[in-house]
């Protein structure tokens, strides 16, 4: 195993921040999929096609002429599996069980409050704190988040609010896993992606034929399950693990705070559902804050 890091320079940082900013567009838009399919099917059951069907559609890569992939160690894929239990099984898995008593506001915003359980996660194994602005940046970004939803939050039951403590938490664990691998090296981008989908995934399939039965849809339905898998997470996660390359976890993840703001904000724009005043500087404060985690010291070193 190759433990030298990648060199990092500003032009390949910025190239990477672009990369988790076109996921953090791209998951904006999987509320409006996923609040369609919601009509037709339980939500594990999309949640267990959309994962094991990105990674079925990842899989023609590997076998791809000329393409040599190393096998994960045992090591490796114990962590692999723990990644995708946590970040696919159980993570969505105690958020799908909130949301039946919380509204889509409190789940939005415990996905913004995610970067601060990485922080923590981040600085005690990977051994990588934040810079004093990048924690000024943060701490605006979550803020900026809370200031948001603010006005539509409402007091969760407290079975709830542990399923949501349960999320924030599994949620923390692939991007500080998945950086420490690629930034080390341990293992592509493409395994690294791949792998934890389908460990996460097909469980989630197996409990959704459980709880759910077989699913009933019509074509259009499985046509926004295919977009849901190819774009929303075959592609996006493959973009968000090749980031972590130059990214430290915090750096990519605080990024995606943009998510539920740009969902609501598409809301707004296209389906005409209604903000508040309060809601326009909040989203001037999360991008404020998410810029200044950007930042870097003049000296540019190791990522």
């Amino acid at each position: 195993m190759n433990t030298t890091l990648w060199p990092t320079t500003p032009e390949r940082r910025w190239l990477a921040t672009a990369e988790v900013m076109t996921v953090a567009a791209i998951w904006s838009s999987s509320f409006v999929g996923v609040k369609v399919l919601l009509e037709y099917t339980g939500p594990v059951t999309i949640a267990g096609l959309r994962y094991t069907l990105a990674f079925v559609m990842l899989l023609p890569l590997f076998v791809r002429r000329g393409t040599r992939i190393p096998l994960p160690s045992r090591a490796q894929w114990r962590r692999l599996g723990l990644m995708g239990f946590c970040q696919y099984t159980l993570g969505n898995g105690a958020l799908f069980w909130a949301l039946k008593e919380v509204t889509a506001t409190a789940g939005s915003l415990v996905l913004c409050l995610v970067p601060i359980a990485v922080l923590g996660l981040e600085t005690a194994w990977l051994k990588e704190p934040p810079r004093r602005l990048q924690l000024l940046g943060l701490l605006a970004a979550v803020g900026g988040s809370v200031l948001f939803f603010a006005s539509d939050l409402e007091p969760p039951p407290a079975t709830s609010l542990g399923a949501l403590v349960i999320a924030l938490l599994s949620f923390a664990v692939l991007p500080v896993l998945a950086r420490q691998a690629a930034r080390d090296r341990q293992l592509p981008t493409l395994p690294l992606t791949a792998l934890p989908l389908a460990l996460g995934g097909i469980p989630l399939v197996v409990l959704a034929l459980i709880w759910e039965g077989v699913p009933s849809m019509p074509p259009v339905a499985w046509g926004i399950v295919l977009g849901l898998a190819l774009v929303n997470t075959a592609l996006a996660y493959m973009l968000y693990t090749h980031a972590l390359v130059r990214l430290k976890a915090t750096e990519a993840n605080v990024v995606l705070n943009l998510v539920p703001v740009g969902t609501a904000l598409l809301g707004w724009l296209v389906l005409g559902e209604k903000l508040h005043m309060l809601q326009f500087p909040a989203v001037a404060v999360v991008v404020l804050g998410v810029t200044l985690v950007q930042r870097r010291s003049r000296r540019w070193t190791n990522a």
